[in-house]
Formats: structure tokens, C-alpha cells, sequence
């Protein structure tokens, strides 16, 4: 062997030692036998002492096994990590196109937010990756870089012999979650959004934590290359996908801006489907030569803008901590801030949960907070901002006693971190929670009983309980100012009242045991619990063996029922509604006629159908009772087990999965077919 081609063995040993230490001691992933390490090693030390000058401080026989860490060393880029200049309107995104002059092709890619990566492959192998950093010097993180899946160590044959890649490290919404579930367990500090836990994972000194958050990565563009030549930045990605790296699916090249802008809107309503956070879209000029003389000011190139959404996390101060009693007694605290607007609207009120959830933040009033309202959530205070908490903050203290009735709050049960208050037949805030409740639409759909009805009823002594609604007459509405007009009659809301109260009386039996408020009973498991058991009688007489037993009912719920229905004012409740003629029950069988039930073809009997988006004729509600009416059960999520998905507009993640799974889809304007014929509607 020559000296030359000993110096490209050396080479070579050097590199599959190392990849073998770091799939062993890093990953947990051996990919060699014991045996063959050692005959690498042996190999290596062999060539070193035939020829000692191969013998450097890199070299695997001068390092110890498990001893690698991420070094954080400034590594300069090849060519520069730009910025981008930034849109917030469709007018300044119009401005920037008409700046181009030719209508150009434009490339639309959704704006990750995650950390940005610069990878360098030599030889088709990774050799550096670094963070952005000042745009010309980035933090050498290769070590940690290795461990994720995503990133290929070596590209395929076809790739050049160096090639600068650009792209994003993020983490996934369920890896989040279960990152900071680990975190908490462990009394550890939890991330406030994933764009923060993956920039710390990759942070991390040592690679094998690093390993074990799970950091996915998706390239967006190409710096220095050698011996490859593209026209088209989506030719480019193309090139990118062809060597083993991966690039977002979401990205689509677009004829003009009148489509970009259409993307645009698009994207905004899946905001919250993709895998990865998202806060905005990139456009840029597809055309190569283009982009070369468009040129760059001294920031951020000329033929690219990030059109950013409305903010969904943003800081305010926290005023105040207040607390509120639930219709279950479950005692609240919120948190009053500074009204600012997020995700396009105005808050200034978020859920902190339970004391526990306070504790475990750490935030306090004067504090400022990050506030986060993510599409349609209800606005939640994620952490405080400690550089800027004021010295000498007091810690908040959750009340002793309730807020509504001054009850003492009851002790937590084992694994309930919630206080309740205890006083649940006369506390007020309970009593008109409840009634309200009664009166939602989740219930029995009670139009003309809102909460300021519900607080007249209780003040004014029309009512004890809940129990009592279904009894009021016009006299009894007459008595309270609330339902009477300047003249002293009933006003027209009392008398459609006193219609849509008499109209309720045969809701069916799932819907009055929703308003029951027993505890853990939700939307989602009534249908179970009233299939298993079609009465109130039924129900009221089983014991925990026997709830135990029907699927969907666990051990919880079932001891639930059984402690509500022990209660005799609950007991009392059921009385009241059925003297005043509500039907608490499937309608009974007559085994000489079809019942109510068998009027109705039982056309998706033993199916499982998901309705998402919207559908002609139906809301949310009316859609699950025509499917459960036809025999059928109304999933919220699409699984292996569903039988069909009704697909309406924006119909997001749902449909994705569907078509992932092998679901047949029915568009949602046939429907109507599906329920006449079944599965047979697809046939069409």
C-alpha cells in the first residue's frame, strides 16, 4: 500500500469509527458488533504505528469513546444566512411585487417557527452544522445535528461534492407535549412553545439529550454549491429531495401574486394542521437568474418577503389573579391583563387553570406574560417573562374559601389537582352556572334562557334549582322585572320562553343527561352511557360493576354516576323534571308497531362516521344526532376504526389522515345521501 492510499484508508477507518461511536455511545443505536469495532480499531492502530504521522489529536485511538459534546464554536458560513424583510398586509406584499416590475413566477413555502440551520456536506458527508447567528458566523452544532433523524449524514452518489444546505429545526406539537410532561416530572422548568424547546435541544451540551427530544428539520434553500446548476429555486429543491434531504410538502410555485395571495389565505385556515408551527409565508422569485439581478440590499434579498400572520403569542402584564366557581364547583383562577390584541382580537382575560397550573408557571400579578390564543383556544398565559419580572414580586396565593358562597374549599382527591367548592346545592355561582348550562346547546338547547335570565330566575325566587324550570308558568315570570315590560305584562322573550321550555320536554334522553351536570358526563361519552342504559331509572340503578363493563364508561365516570344519584337533591332534580312531563328516556319499544327508534332506518348501524367542515343543513349538533338516530356512532377524530368521513370545507387535518388511512371521504353535500343509504353512498 503507498503512502498515499494508507493516508485515504487512515481517512476512511477514521470516519467509520467515528460514525460507529456516535450511532453507539449518542444514539443508543449500535450499528456495529463488538467484533467489528474492534478489527476497525485494530485496523487503524496498525496504519499509525507504520506511520506515526497519522497520529493526531482527532484521530479515534487519541479519543475517548463516549466523549463527544456539542463545542459551540463559531463557524463561519460559506455565503451569508440573509434575513428577510417582512410583510403584515396584503398591501405591502402587493408594494413588493409590483417592485419586481414583470409578474414574476413566485415560489410560496410555509414559514416554519423553528431554529434556523446551516449544513455543510463535503464529499456527500456532513461536516458542519451550525446555527444562523449573526448571518456570517454561526454556533457549531454539529455533534447535536448528527442525531437527528431527518438530516442524512452522508447524501446519495448524484450529489456534488459540496453543497451548503438552509433549512429549519423544529419539533412537533405531540413531541412538545410530551417533552414537557417529561420536564415536569422531573421538576424541571417546561419550554413555553416548541420554537424554544428546539432551539434548547439543540443547545444542549451533551448530544444524547439532544437525541431524546425528537428534532425534525425541513431545508429551504442552498448556499455555495460546486459542480450543480439550477434555474429555478423549486428546481433547487427538487435537487435537495433527489440527494435524501427532506423538504416541506406544503410548498407550491404559484403563476402570479393573485394566487400567491390565495396560498396565502389558504394556508392561514391550516395554520394549526401542519406538523410543525407555522407564523406566516415566504414568497420568492422562482427564477434563478432572476433572484441574481433582483440582488440583495445589505440584509435580506430583494426577490423574497415573509408575509407574517396576526401574532399568537405576545406579552402584556398581568394586573391580577381572580378566581371563579364552575357549575361543578371546580374553583378557577384567570388571570386579568392588560387588553392586547392577539390572533386578530382583543383580550384581556386567560384560564390559568387550576393553583397548581399557577405554581408550576411561576406567574404572578405585575408580572409580564407571554399570552398565547392559538386559532379558536381560549386564550392562555404560558409563563412569565423573569428578565422583566420587578424585584421583590410576591407569589400568588389561592383563596381558601370560595368566591361565590364563602364555603371552604374542599381537599383535593388523589390525582385531582383541582379545589372544588363543596356547597353545590345552594352556592350561587353553581346554582346559576347549572341553569345555564341546562340551557346550552349542548344540553337541551333552550333558546331565551341566557345567563341573565338564569340570574333572575335564582334572584328573583322563581326557582330553587334547576329542577324547577321545567314548572314555571307566566304568573311566576310575571313576578320579576327581568321578563316583565314597562307596562307591567310579560315581556316576548318570557313568553318564547315559557315555549322553548315546554319544547325541551322531549329533547332526547342524551341531551337531558348532559344536563343532569354529572360530573365527567361530556357530549362526547353521553351517547355511550344512554345506549347502555335508556332511562334514567336504568341508569340510576346501576351499580359501578355495571357502568364498569360499557365501553366508554371507565372507572371514574362510573363512580361518578353512582355519587350523583346518591344525592338526594339530585334525585330530586329527576323527580321535578319528569312531573313536569320531560321525557328522561329512549321512547319505549311496542312490539306490535315501530317505535321512534326503528322509524328510522338504521342505515349506519355498527359505523363509525367523523363529520369535519361544514355541511349543508346541519350544525356540529344536528349532524351527530342524525347519524347516532340512524344507528350509527359520531366520532370527533378520524382513526382506522372510522367508517366514513363527511369532508366540508376547511376540512384541515381531519381529511389528511383519512386519506392517509385508506377512510373513504364523502363530500359533505351528499350527506343526506349517507344517511338514507349508508355505505352504499359511495358507490355513486
Amino acid at each position: 500500500m503507498t503512502q498515499a492510499e494508507s493516508q485515504s484508508r487512515h481517512a476512511e477507518l477514521a470516519q467509520q469509527i467515528n460514525d460507529a461511536r456516535f450511532q453507539y455511545y449518542v444514539l443508543d443505536a449500535p450499528t456495529l458488533t463488538d467484533a467489528a469495532f474492534d478489527a476497525l480499531m485494530a485496523e487503524i492502530g496498525a496504519l499509525e504505528a507504520e506511520n506515526p504521522d497519522f497520529v493526531t489529536p482527532d484521530s479515534p485511538t487519541q479519543q475517548v469513546g463516549g466523549g463527544l459534546s456539542a463545542t459551540f464554536a463559531a463557524v463561519e458560513h460559506l455565503e451569508p444566512m440573509m434575513s428577510l424583510d417582512n410583510a403584515f398586509s396584503t398591501e405591502e406584499v402587493e408594494r413588493w411585487y409590483a417592485r419586481l416590475g414583470d409578474e414574476p413566477e413566485l415560489l410560496c413555502e410555509v414559514k416554519i417557527d423553528g431554529l434556523a440551520l446551516d449544513l455543510v456536506y463535503r464529499n456527500r458527508r456532513l461536516v458542519t452544522a451550525a446555527t444562523r447567528g449573526d448571518g456570517r458566523y454561526g454556533e457549531d452544532v454539529t455533534a447535536n445535528v448528527r442525531t437527528i433523524a431527518d438530516i442524512p449524514l452522508t447524501l446519495t452518489d448524484d450529489a456534488p461534492d459540496l453543497v451548503e444546505v438552509r433549512g429549519e429545526v423544529f419539533m412537533t406539537a405531540e413531541a412538545f407535549a410530551a417533552l414537557n410532561a417529561s420536564l415536569e416530572e422531573a421538576g424541571r422548568q417546561r419550554f413555553a412553545n416548541p420554537r424554544n424547546s428546539a432551539a434548547g435541544s439543540l443547545r444542549q451540551k451533551d448530544p444524547r439529550v439532544t437525541a431524546s427530544r425528537k428534532l425534525r428539520f425541513y431545508c429551504h434553500g442552498i448556499g455555495a454549491t460546486s459542480g450543480v446548476a439550477y434555474t429555478e429555486q423549486s428546481d433547487a429543491y427538487e435537487h435537495l429531495r433527489q440527494w435524501g434531504l427532506p423538504v416541506s410538502q406544503h410548498n407550491i410555485v404559484v403563476p402570479d401574486l393573485t394566487a400567491a395571495l390565495s396560498y396565502i389565505e389558504d394556508m392561514e385556515g391550516r395554520r394549526h394542521d401542519l406538523e410543525h408551527e407555522m407564523d406566516g409565508i415566504v414568497l420568492k422569485v422562482n427564477d434563478r437568474a432572476r433572484q441574481r439581478e433582483l440582488g440583495f440590499t445589505s440584509r435580506a434579498p430583494r426577490w423574497a418577503i415573509a408575509f407574517k400572520y396576526a401574532p399568537e403569542e405576545v406579552n402584556t402584564t398581568l394586573l391580577r389573579i381572580e378566581v371563579n366557581t364552575g357549575r361543578t364547583g371546580r374553583v378557577t383562577p384567570y388571570g386579568v391583563m392588560e387588553p392586547v390584541v392577539v390572533a386578530g382580537s382583543t383580550v384581556e382575560m386567560a384560564t390559568l387553570h387550576n393553583a397548581h397550573e399557577v405554581a408550576r408557571k411561576d406567574v404572578r400579578p405585575g408580572d409580564t406574560v407571554i399570552l398565547r390564543k392559538a386559532g379558536d383556544v381560549i386564550p392562555e398565559i404560558l409563563g412569565p417573562v423573569l428578565a422583566l419580572r420587578p424585584e421583590g414580586l410576591p407569589a400568588w396565593v389561592m383563596p381558601t374559601h370560595c368566591p361565590s358562597c364563602g364555603t371552604a374549599l374542599a381537599e383535593q382527591k388523589e390525582g385531582d389537582k383541582d379545589l372544588r367548592c363543596p356547597n353545590a346545592r345552594s352556592c350561587p355561582n353553581q346554582l346559576r352556572e347549572r341553569v345555564f348550562f341546562v340551557a346550552s346547546r349542548t344540553a337541551l338547547d333552550i333558546e331565551n334562557l341566557g345567563w341573565q335570565a338564569a340570574d333572575a330566575l335564582l334572584t328573583g325566587g322563581l326557582i330553587e334549582d334547576e329542577g324547577d324550570l321545567f314548572s314555571l308558568t307566566a304568573d311566576d315570570l310575571e313576578k320579576v322585572g327581568f321578563f316583565r315590560t314597562k307596562a307591567g305584562v310579560l315581556n316576548a322573550n318570557a313568553h318564547k320562553l315559557l315555549a322553548n321550555l315546554e319544547g325541551a320536554k322531549t329533547r332526547p334522553w342524551t341531551k337531558f343527561l348532559i344536563a343532569l351536570s354529572i360530573r365527567h358526563i361530556s357530549k362526547g361519552v353521553a351517547p355511550d352511557v344512554a345506549r347502555a342504559f335508556p332511562s334514567v331509572e336504568a341508569l340510576a340503578a346501576a351499580s359501578e360493576e355495571e357502568l364498569s363493563a360499557v365501553d366508554g364508561i371507565g372507572p371514574t365516570l362510573a363512580a361518578s354516576i353512582v355519587e350523583w344519584f346518591a344525592v338526594d337533591w339530585h334525585r330530586a332534580i329527576v323527580a321535578k323534571w319528569q312531573a313536569a312531563g320531560c321525557v328522561l328516556a329512549d321512547p319505549e319499544r311496542d312490539a306490535d308497531a315501530e317505535d321512534a327508534t326503528d322509524a328510522v332506518e338504521q342505515t349506519l348501524a355498527g359505523l363509525t362516521v367523523v363529520v369535519t367542515g361544514a355541511v349543508p343543513g346541519h350544525n356540529r349538533d344536528s349532524a351527530q344526532e342524525a347519524i347516532e338516530a340512524r344507528g350509527g356512532k359520531a366520532a370527533g377524530s378520524v382513526s382506522k376504526k372510522t367508517s366514513v368521513l363527511v369532508a366540508g370545507e376547511s376540512s384541515g387535518s381531519k381529511y389528511a389522515k383519512a386519506e392517509l388511512l385508506g377512510v373513504p371521504i364523502l363530500d359533505a353535500d351528499r350527506f343526506a345521501d349517507l344517511l338514507e343509504r349508508g355505505l352504499s353512498a359511495l358507490d355513486d
